[in-house]
């Protein structure tokens, strides 16, 4: 079956051209204009993944993004968000609201289609084995794409999921940010963008964030103990 992708781009001929590509790809591509209208059809939908603008009418991007990671049916959901901002900061702020990946206008469609196509695996990824990982009260479940904290679940992205599993996997072991970034596969190319997601995974996990440690200079380790 085709995987479901929902564009959502105020600019016509851009939405347009990015769905072309998608399509080139065999994806089953839906495309709005406002974000309230984009929002009402991933709720309803359900896609795969969403493209996702931050200059919107109705919604902006970032609202968007905020209510698809408190939806408890959407969380997990991959979000690649499009951006006309190339300032660091920007970029920080949508991967703090929830996004896993950003492209900076102008880009190529291609490169948009490689950067679905990578989302995508990375989640097809989780759905494969059944490995237990713990330390401390944390526990990952990569079959079931469940984290637990003293037995309660845990909402995370996907991209926090990936990240809490590779440094949990190898506990008392320094992972540097390029480690991680290859680990994850994930495009982006600031390394900034891991110290974004650890800020939100050990918000999330609250008590036992002490367990994720920051190595100066160096990266990051999950203390089991």
């Amino acid at each position: 079956m085709a995987r479901r992708v929902i564009v959502v781009e105020d600019e016509k001929d851009l939405a347009d051209l990015i769905a072309l590509h998608l399509r080139r790809e065999h994806y089953q591509v839906s495309t709005y204009g406002d974000g309230s209208v984009g929002l009402a059809a991933i709720e309803r939908d359900r896609p795969d993944l969403v493209v996702l603008d931050l200059m919107l009418p109705g919604l902006d991007g970032l609202e968007i993004c905020r209510r698809i990671r408190r939806n408890e049916a959407l969380a997990s959901m991959p979000i690649l968000i499009l951006t006309a901002r190339g300032e660091e900061a920007d970029v920080v702020t949508g991967l703090e609201v929830g996004a896993d990946d950003y492209v900076v206008k102008p880009f190529s469609p291609r490169v948009v289609v490689a950067r679905v196509r990578s989302l995508l695996r990375r989640s097809e990824g989780m759905d494969k084995g059944s490995e237990v990982v713990r330390a401390g009260a944390i526990e990952v479940d990569s079959g079931r794409h469940e984290v637990r904290v003293g037995g309660r679940p845990v909402k995370l992205t996907h991209t926090e999921f990936r990240i809490l599993r590779y440094l949990i996997s190898s506990p008392g072991r320094v992972r540097s940010r390029a480690d991680i970034l290859r680990a994850i596969d994930e495009t982006a190319v600031l390394e900034r963008t891991v110290d974004v997601h650890v800020g939100s995974l050990r918000r999330k996990l609250r008590g036992e964030s002490k367990r994720i440690e920051t190595v100066r200079g160096v990266g990051y380790r999950v203390l089991d103990s």
